[in-house]
This record gives structure tokens, C-alpha cells and sequence, in this order.
């Protein structure tokens, strides 16, 4: 059987254009001779439409983009999985995460998905209500079981931590299953496309049943889809991978299990080898042990390029601006940038006041050089002064310190942002996971614009980014990456002067707020038990400034944001 697997970049709402894309795969598919074409999960509407789903215009035209869809390639000798939101009106929140089977120019049959994720960035039972069977399908004469994302997430074998008691690829293949196939929303992380492999293929070699598996590519939000559609042989070998970052089209001959087959009682021991030590609710920090691997800062850079251009085209900005420190946060934030959209897109501009370093200052240019991006440099000392004397009579006998400090940084945040709207360039903020962790970061200043592309990597893997970046020439100055990080607030301000050493902040980071450990867990593991204390407290009671954070592309398992769902006026005691 030629099965085409149709992984494109979907944008939400845009469901004439979704289904004009799906068309066209439609007729590539057929003309290179298949007769399956899978899509992504909610190919239709977009993934995720959150609240859209809510509303019945919304859903009523996912609808009609769906038998525009199947009148626009009726003609064509091909069947077509793809994912659409199935209303259903009367119970429940009334609509079903669910994909047709078209061909001819109806919809034959229509799959609902079963297991319902609703962990981390997921909140599907908000808007969907659940399947009930595993839906089987005939294409030429073979038993085609139709799955939807999470439905492939839960193998008994393979996980030692469930999050449902069902299991829809052993019912399904318990049905008489010859073939699997899925349609998929899954976000990328660090480390998730080597785990979606290892699972696939225990699956596959498990039940003896090919699995052809198509994922979304493109940045919805803060979330990024990494494609890497994958077609897996019944006995675990990968037959075929979508491209990574990249829409694609593969074309893969499968051949489905014979009728009559049945599925191991066990898994072999290599399947049983592989079972994973993370759950859904306890994540593993990709991060724990260290810097990440060369793989792994590929699939960064590639990531976050993906989701800043995507961010920028689907909300209709063509360029960024952002202020250049000399630092090496806002020095990998350009970088990235630059790498993404092009030189010409990016504005650099250098916000010096009176504690600024010359140091500084020339590595801010030197990286714009290097870049080849515009570059302005506009002191905040005009602004500052004018702040302070209009403060003045109110802060009369007083000696503010940090609010000062914070004023520099607003003042720079006032700047960066008239430049945005005058210029119609969107204003790229370059804090990281570290800093917002533990507050470490200025409300209205520094934190303020319209993204963030560090702002779910800790600071030891911005180092290791801006090394990687640097491994063919210097485009970050060596200076940058080697001094010591200071957010020139005060004369000889350092970051340790306020925090521990990142390499320490980080390990805590990554136990207490990726991997949900307790203090006494961290402090068992070696760490200190009143470093691990007090980043605790800094952690908590900085929840008010996240809460006014840029939106942060997610690349770890858990990251600031619709992730972390923490109160703000709380009393609860850890200990």
C-alpha cells in the first residue's frame, strides 16, 4: 500500500488556506500514485484553537473547510485522514478532537480521539469530550486502525507510569488492526523526538502492526511543532522520517500485518529495555546532568528559529528589535534572530547609561558587525534624569537603591518600546529561564515586549547555544560568552552578587520546577539545603512577574507559562 503522510505547518483559523494546502498535497500525493494521504491533528482548525473552540462560528466554519475540502479532491483517486473539530451538539462541551476519512467527496468515516490529554501545555478535556472505540476502516481490503495523537501515548509495556487505564492501539489491534495510522499534534522538546521514536517503534514491535504517524511542523504561540512524521514497520524498524523544522510530504510503500496476526504476549527484551522513567506528570529534565548535546543544540537553534518566524507570520510583524546589552542573553537573542528572519529584519540597539562599561559597549557593537544588522545606540541618562526629577518631590529624604535600578531598566523599556510601535517591529524581550525562575528580571523593563526566545532555557544552556553558534566563526564576541553576566545596574554589580552560581541554580531549577522534586529531595541528591531554600522562596513569590511575562517558546518538558499554573496570593507551606 503507497500511504502518503501530508506533514504541513496548519494555522489556526486559517481554514480556507489549511484546506487549499491539504488539496494541493492531495494531488502531489496521488500524482506520485498513493492512495492514503494522513494529516496532521486538526489539520482543519489549527492546533491548538484553545478558546475558538468554544465558539460555534468557529467550529461551524472548520466544518465547512472540511467539505470544501472534500469537494476539492473528490475527483482524485486518494483517501485523505485529516484532522477537523466534530461538533456534536446537546452534551458535554459538545465538540470532539476528530479526523475524517474522505474520499469521493464525502466524509466515509470519522474517528474521535480517545485519550484526552490534559497535562502541561494540554487542556483538551476543557474543550473536546472523549471518543469512545477505536474507529476501523477497509482501503483495500485492509483494516486500517484510525488514531489521533495521545491515542499511541499510553502502551501498557512501554510506559511504567500511566495516565489511562485504556490502551486504543491494543484494542484496535485486538479489532483485527492490520495498519495503524495517526494524526498528531505533538509539541517539540528537547529530547521528545528520540522518546516518540523508541515509543513508536516498542509499539509497533509489540503488536506486529506497521504504524504510519503524522505530526505537525510549525510555531503556534509558544508552542513549536517539530514534524518528523514517521512511518514504523511492524517489527520496530523506522521505514521512513519526516524532515525536522520542515513541511514534507513522504511517500512510503507499507506493508500491512498479514489478517490472523497476533500480538506478542510480551515484549521482547529490547522493548522492555527501553521503558521510560518519565511520566507526563513527572517530567525528567533534559538538563539535569549538564550542558546538552551538539544534537540537542541543533534541534535548539533550528526550534526557536521555526518559532520566531512563525510568531512574526502569523501575527503579521516582519521585523524585530531588541536592545543589545553587551551581555550574552540579548547577544544570543540577535543571533537567533538574525539566523531566523535575516540580517535586514533585525534592529540592534544599545541602551547605555552611566554604569554601562565601555566593555560592554564595544561588544554590543562589535556583535551588530558581525551580524550585519542595523544599529543604534540611544543613552537612557536623559530619561532616567527626568524620571528621578519628576520623583523627586514625592521620594524627598529617601535613598532609593533598587528602585532605581529599576528605573534604569524601565527607562530602557519606554525606549525599546515607542521603537517598536514607530518601526512596526515586534520587541524581541531576552531574559532566561533562570532569571524568570527566580525573578531576577525588571517588570516593565527588561521583561518587556512581545516574545521571548530564551525564556525557557536555563542561563547554562545559553551558554552552551552562544558557543554552538560561535562553532564556525565568531559571530557572539568570546568577551561576551567569558566575563562574568551583570545586568550593569551599579557600579561592579555581578549576577552572583545576587544569586548563586548558575551551574547551581540551574540543577535546583531543573529538580524543583521541571521535575517537581521537593527541597528535601534536592537536598538529599547533595545540594544545599539553604541555597535550595531560598531559590524555593524566590521562585514562589516571583509567580506575579511570570504572570506579565512575553509569551516563552517552549523546549523543555515544562516551561513558565500555560505549563506552570501556580497562584499568586497563596499561604502554603512547603515544609
Amino acid at each position: 500500500m503507497r500511504v502518503a503522510i501530508g506533514q504541513f505547518n496548519a494555522t489556526v483559523g486559517a481554514f480556507r488556506e489549511n484546506a487549499d494546502r491539504i488539496a494541493a498535497l492531495s494531488r502531489d500525493a496521488s500524482a506520485k500514485g498513493a492512495t492514503l494521504l494522513v494529516l496532521p491533528e486538526q489539520a482543519i482548525p489549527g492546533y491548538p484553537a484553545r478558546d475558538f473552540l468554544t465558539r460555534h462560528g468557529f467550529v461551524a466554519k472548520n466544518v465547512e473547510a472540511l467539505e470544501y475540502l472534500a469537494k476539492a479532491t473528490a475527483s482524485l483517486p486518494i483517501s485523505l485522514y485529516a484532522g477537523f473539530a466534530e461538533p456534536h451538539p446537546g452534551r458535554g462541551t459538545g465538540v470532539h478532537n476528530a479526523a475524517a476519512w474522505l474520499r469521493g467527496g464525502r466524509t466515509l468515516a470519522v474517528a474521535r480521539k480517545i485519550l484526552l490529554p490534559s497535562y502541561d501545555v494540554f487542556d483538551e478535556t476543557r474543550y473536546f469530550d472523549p471518543g469512545e472505540q477505536v474507529r476501523i476502516v477497509d482501503h483495500e481490503g485492509v483494516k486500517i486502525a484510525l488514531t489521533i495523537c495521545e491515542d499511541l501515548w499510553n502502551d501498557k509495556t512501554y510506559w511504567r507510569q500511566r495516565r489511562y487505564e485504556r490502551d486504543p492501539v491494543e484494542e484496535a489491534v485486538a479489532a483485527g488492526a492490520q495498519l495503524v495510522i495517526n494524526a498528531s499534534a505533538s509539541p517539540f522538546e528537547v529530547g521528545k523526538p528520540q522518546q516518540r521514536e523508541r515509543m513508536l517503534a516498542a509499539c509497533a514491535r509489540r503488536h506486529r502492526v506497521p504504524i504510519v504517524y503524522c505530526n505537525l511542523v510549525g510555531g503556534n504561540d509558544a508552542l513549536i511543532f517539530d514534524g518528523r512524521s514517521l512511518v514504523v514497520g511492524k517489527d520496530g524498524e523506522i521505514l521512513a522520517r519526516g524532515k525536522a523544522f520542515e513541511e514534507d510530504l513522504l511517500i512510503v510503500d507499507v506493508e500491512p500485518t498479514a489478517a490472523g496476526t497476533k500480538a506478542i504476549a510480551s515484549p521482547p527484551p529490547a522493548a522492555k529495555g527501553s521503558a521510560e522513567t518519565s511520566s507526563p506528570r513527572h517530567p525528567v529534565s533534559p538538563f539535569r546532568d549538564g550542558a546538552p548535546s551538539d544534537e540537542d543544540l541543533d534541534d535548539l537553534l533550528r526550534a526557536l528559529g521555526l518559532g520566531l518566524r512563525d510568531y512574526l507570520r502569523k501575527t503579521g510583524f516582519e521585523k524585530v528589535v531588541l536592545g543589545l546589552s553587551g551581555g550574552i542573553d540579548s547577544a544570543l537573542t540577535a543571533a537567533l534572530a538574525v539566523s531566523a528572519i535575516g540580517a535586514e529584519n533585525v534592529i540592534g540597539v544599545a541602551l547605555p547609561s552611566q554604569y554601562t562599561s565601555q566593555i560592554s559597549k564595544d561588544d554590543a557593537a562589535a556583535l551588530a558587525e558581525n551580524l550585519g544588522i542595523r544599529f543604534e545606540t540611544l543613552s537612557i541618562e536623559p530619561a532616567f534624569e527626568a524620571f528621578k526629577e519628576t520623583l523627586a518631590p514625592v521620594l524627598e529624604g529617601r535613598t532609593p537603591t533598587l528602585t532605581y535600578e529599576n528605573l534604569q531598566a524601565r527607562s530602557r523599556g519606554v525606549l525599546l518600546m515607542a521603537l517598536s510601535n514607530e518601526l512596526g517591529a515586534l520587541l524581541l524581550t531576552t531574559g532566561n529561564k533562570s532569571e524568570s525562575a527566580v525573578g531576577y528580571c525588571t517588570l516593565y523593563g527588561d521583561m518587556a515586549g512581545g516574545l521571548n526566545l530564551l525564556g525557557d532555557l536555563p542561563k547554562i544552556v545559553v551558554y552552551a547555544l552562544s558557543r554552538y553558534v560561535n562553532r564556525d566563526r565568531e559571530v557572539i564576541p568570546s568577551r561576551t560568552i567569558s566575563r562574568p553576566p551583570s545586568a550593569e545596574l551599579r557600579e561592579g554589580q555581578t549576577d552572583q552578587d545576587s544569586l548563586p552560581p548558575y551551574e547551581v541554580l540551574d540543577r535546583i531549577i531543573a529538580g524543583y520546577v521541571v521535575e517537581g522534586r521537593s527541597a528535601d529531595e534536592l537536598v538529599a541528591a547533595g545540594e544545599d539545603e539553604a541555597v535550595v531554600r531560598r531559590v524555593r522562596k524566590l521562585v514562589r513569590s516571583s509567580e506575579f512577574k511570570r504572570r506579565q511575562a512575553a509569551p516563552s517558546l517552549k523546549v523543555t518538558p515544562r516551561a513558565f507559562g500555560e505549563a506552570w499554573r501556580y497562584p499568586i496570593a497563596q499561604g502554603y507551606d512547603e515544609d
